[in-house]
């Protein structure tokens, strides 16, 4: 496999791109110290810098100034590129062709080809389909190119088949089970006026509600893997957003042109995504753009979907090392954990002592806020706050093996898996609000979890590592 290309030496962001801080990222000390990001840091602007900042926290490129700044911002997590218009309207675009892997989905092809934009070339890969004449058809159409493969290798090879006849300098990956809605194209465009950008996901829902959904439709209508969530991000390992779903991506040509790693059936995009950021490309996600996908709806057909995404991690975890860890901590976090997990007497006042030190060990550093302590406790509540989020994937996704079996033996295990398992199931179910009660909704959830963790633990065990399922220990944390 070869390795991604770097981006251009010069990345400076062009005059007129504007940016908006994300939502929970605040502002304080006149615009002097920014708080928030994916690693949950602070930023210290100097007056020039901290004078650009607008009232709703958008910057736009004027000058030397603006520029360093909207691009501190975008790569640090704390804001994502803003426009005061909606995209315009899908076009015959000269610079984009759509590669669309198949195999056996005639009607599911025409559905997609019907959707995009007049006059978009568009290269549809057969990745050995029983009726290769059908699909040909179907393309023909449409006025697609056909490649074709005597057998079938893979929706990554298609991808990578397709990619080779591209000769313009963007590419769009459309999976045969998509139908995109209308500006997914202009909208997902315009993120490549960054010169450093080298990749960028739509948001993929479901299909729109039908009176005859089942349980499985409204469960995945609300939490499916593939649906991001409704907030832009920089995509990166351990970010807020770590992967985008290969069902719809748009790509600079020049950084994708290595392809995707064919030995891989599954989690190849979340390694094309990794292997981007690795090169040094930025990669984002933007919900303004949507697609819908087809999601699995029999029971079987789910389950086996969500083991089969936890058979990647193991893969993943011997290519990109600590990237797939299930639990990022550093030492003050992990103790946080422990001590909840023991459930003791001692418990509650050694997590708050340790929460205490830290808060006053960050407020030493931060020398040049106004209210040092007052932004190390918000950073503090923060991480608090991702370690009962992460114990709580450990215990009910990645681990529940390991959880279900101390659970046998410990009344405290017992307890703590019942209270992540109950707490999470209502949290997530007032946060998502789903078209399901909160019963059903709970058995899936939970089934969801299951699935999963099986699957990771089938593919440790396939690859004889247990790479997938080991934490990772920060000795410090990136200010």
């Amino acid at each position: 496999m070869r390795a991604a290309t770097c981006p251009p030496a010069d990345t400076r962001l062009p005059s007129g791109f504007s940016v908006r801080l994300l939502a929970g990222v605040r502002v304080r000390d006149g615009g002097g110290t920014v708080i928030g990001g994916d690693l949950a840091s602070v930023l210290y602007l100097k007056p020039p810098a901290a004078r650009s900042l607008s009232g709703d926290g958008t910057v736009q490129v004027r000058d030397p100034v603006t520029a360093a700044l909207c691009r501190l911002l975008l790569d640090r997590g704390f804001a994502a590129p803003w426009w005061s218009q909606a995209p315009a309207p899908d076009r015959a675009a000269t610079d984009v062709t759509v590669v669309v892997p198949v195999r056996d989905r005639p009607d599911g092809l025409a559905r997609l080809l019907a959707a995009l934009p007049p006059g978009v070339p568009v290269i549809v890969v057969d990745d050995g389909s029983i009726d290769q004449a059908g699909c040909a058809r179907i393309a023909a159409r449409h006025g697609a190119t056909v490649r074709w493969h005597a057998r079938p290798r893979g929706p990554a090879a298609a991808r990578n088949t397709g990619l080779a006849g591209v000769t313009t300098p963007f590419v769009a990956f459309c999976d045969s089970d998509v139908v995109p809605v209308r500006g997914w194209l202009a909208g997902l465009r315009r993120h490549f006026d960054d010169p450093a950008l080298g990749l960028v996901g739509p948001r993929v829902l479901g299909p729109e509600p039908r009176p005859g959904d089942n349980w499985i439709s409204r469960y995945e209508a609300a939490r499916s893997a593939l649906d991001l969530g409704a907030a832009p991000a920089g995509v990166r390992p351990h970010g807020r957003i770590s992967y985008l779903s290969s069902a719809c991506l748009l790509a600079r040509v020049t950084a994708v042109r290595a392809g995707f790693d064919q030995s891989l059936r599954v989690a190849e995009d979340v390694d094309l995504v990794w292997r981007l950021v690795s090169a040094g490309w930025r990669v984002r996600y933007e919900p303004g753009c949507v697609v819908r996908h087809e999601h699995r709806s029999t029971f079987a057909a789910w389950l086996g979907r969500k083991a089969y995404y936890g058979t990647g991690a193991s893969l993943l975890a011997g290519r990109h090392g600590a990237a797939v860890a299930p639990l990022v901590l550093t030492p003050w976090m992990a103790a946080v954990g422990v001590s909840a997990l023991a459930q003791r007497r001692w418990s509650l006042p050694v997590a708050t002592v340790v929460a205490a030190l830290t808060t006053l060990r960050i407020g030493r550093r931060l020398t040049r806020s106004r209210r040092p302590l007052a932004t190390a406790a918000a950073l503090t509540a923060r991480g608090v706050t991702a370690v009962a989020r992460q114990t709580t994937s450990a215990l009910l996704r990645h681990h529940w093996p390991l959880a279900l079996g101390a659970a046998v033996w410990s009344h405290r295990a017992r307890r703590a898996l019942l209270v992540a398992a109950v707490v999470d199931g209502a949290l997530d179910h007032r946060a998502d609000r789903p078209a399901l009660d909160p019963v059903r909704f709970f058995v899936a959830r939970r089934l969801d979890d299951l699935a999963y963790g099986a699957g990771l633990w089938a593919g440790a065990a396939r690859t004889r590592s247990a790479g997938a399922l080991i934490p990772s220990l920060r000795m410090t944390r990136r200010r």
